[in-house]
């Protein structure tokens, strides 16, 4: 059987109570390498108000929080494996979540792992926004699959990223424009982090997916 990284369902933050999530959306968020479940939450107040927010804790330590995959000592085939072991949890985890529909928003690992789910499965998520995120390297089941349906993503980075390494930069770069109907924003001077007018263009884009 392949490897498979299940999620801490104590550990997710809900934006409702369960009998308040039936029969709406949902809206998966993923936060980055080292983060924890509470980072993105504090989004969910600016999200559009359709959809259920959940916001998962990835399954491995990693320093003061969590990863979704190994980065010491990290080969492109081990963070492929790493990545495709998260998406399998992560898919598990859903199978049991009634929704209407599901929408994903991760920031760096997380914003990587967004792309990475819609690469196994891209008939489950109705859209994707990675921050600061990328193409994991390799191949993955739903590719072609992925590439006929082009599905909606949101692609965010700064100039001044210097966590990311060039090279998945241009390779997400290449890839994605043939794999999703893109919506791509580059911000100028910004790190490794979110500015408010990337947050906007993402509410912008976002609240598109549930007019």
């Amino acid at each position: 059987m392949s490897a498979m990284q299940l999620i801490d369902e104590s550990a997710i933050i809900w934006s409702a109570a369960e009998p308040d999530r039936a029969g709406r959306p949902l809206l998966v968020l993923l936060h980055g390498y080292g983060s924890t479940e509470g980072d993105l939450f504090g989004l969910a107040p600016h999200l559009p108000l359709q959809p259920v927010i959940a916001s998962l804790r990835a399954p491995l330590r990693a320093g003061p929080g969590y990863a979704w995959y190994e980065l010491d000592g990290a080969t492109n085939e081990s963070r492929l494996q790493g990545a495709d072991a998260a998406a399998r949890g992560l898919l598990h985890w859903l199978d049991g979540v009634p929704a209407t529909s599901v929408g994903l928003l991760g920031f760096s690992q997380g914003g990587a792992m967004s792309i990475h789910l819609m690469r196994h499965a891209p008939e489950r998520f109705a859209f994707a926004v990675s921050l600061a995120g990328f193409v994991v390297p390799g191949e993955a089941p739903a590719d072609d699959r992925l590439a006929a349906l082009a599905p909606p993503v949101f692609w965010g980075r700064g100039t001044h990223d210097t966590v990311i390494p060039d090279s998945f930069v241009t390779a997400t770069q290449r890839w994605l424009p043939h794999h999703a109907t893109l919506t791509e924003r580059i911000y100028e001077g910004l790190g490794h982090s979110v500015s408010e007018a990337e947050l906007a263009d993402v509410l912008t884009f976002v609240r598109a997916q549930y007019a």
